[in-house]
């Protein structure tokens, strides 16, 4: 689907990371963003920086009505079309660790941000997007955010993995519902990639975590990530597909 004067774009975690490279790589192919993060993020600044047709909206993406307020802001600035699910966490923690069983509030927490989140901004997107004129055969495109974890979830991920599971889980059912609607649901699992979620760590980590890459050998780029939410745009037979950006890596039980 081609990207015209009228596309508006909605990311959400769109303020740091994949959502931030998304966000500047379609805002400059030419889309109206709208960024959907927390309000104690840096999306207010990020929208300034970025200038005309990019716009902040404050969020949990768990919250309906913030959600759709989103939406709304996203049609007053044009056509929805492109949705991309970047937000979520990584809470870490054992089924059975020294202090017992992982709180259950804990893992429900990132089940509740990473997939139920994820689904209530695709099902209020795809009701805005359900409106839109066609396309290149396309009413939108929804790109959703998993992991490798999804597949080789390590010690101390059992939420995470859970959670990204979920997500690809999802990628084909919604795809099938959404398929007479002319809207595409195409989810990306990356492997590891230079975000926020890795600046705390130090370099010889990160230079380790990059050398378990079969080729290449670094962590991904947000940069790689914005260039395949581009293509999955672009090209209109990608649907209802997971597909893995992580070098080849496998990863290890821990």
């Amino acid at each position: 689907m081609q990207i015209t004067s009228s596309t508006v774009a909605l990311i959400t975690g769109g303020a740091s990371g994949l959502g931030e490279a998304t966000a500047r790589r379609l805002h400059a192919d030419g889309a109206a963003v709208v960024l959907v993060d927390l309000p104690n993020s840096k999306g207010e600044e990020l929208a300034a920086d970025l200038g005309e047709r990019a716009r902040f909206a404050p969020a949990d993406v768990r919250d309906e009505a913030q959600v759709q307020a989103a939406v709304e802001m996203a049609k007053e600035l044009g056509e929805l079309r492109i949705v991309v699910t970047c937000a979520g966490v990584a809470t870490a923690g054992r089924v059975v660790g020294r202090k017992g069983p992982l709180p259950l509030e804990k893992f429900q927490s990132v089940i509740d941000i990473n997939l139920v989140g994820s689904f209530n901004v695709m099902r209020l997107a795809a009701a805005a997007m359900s409106t839109n004129e066609r396309i290149d055969g396309d009413r939108g495109v929804i790109v959703m955010t998993a992991s490798i974890a999804a597949w080789d979830g390590q010690v101390g991920q059992a939420a995470y993995a859970a959670s990204k599971a979920g997500i690809v889980g999802l990628t084909l059912s919604a795809a099938r519902d959404l398929a007479d609607k002319a809207i595409r649901v195409v989810t990306i699992a990356p492997g590891t990639m230079e975000t926020p979620m890795m600046a705390g760590m130090p370099e010889e980590t990160k230079a380790s975590l990059g050398a378990m890459v079969p080729h290449p050998s670094r962590l991904g780029r947000p940069e790689e990530y914005a260039s395949l939410a581009r293509h999955v745009i672009d090209n209109g037979m990608l649907n209802g597909e997971a597909i893995r950006m992580d070098g080849a890596l496998r990863m290890p039980p821990r």
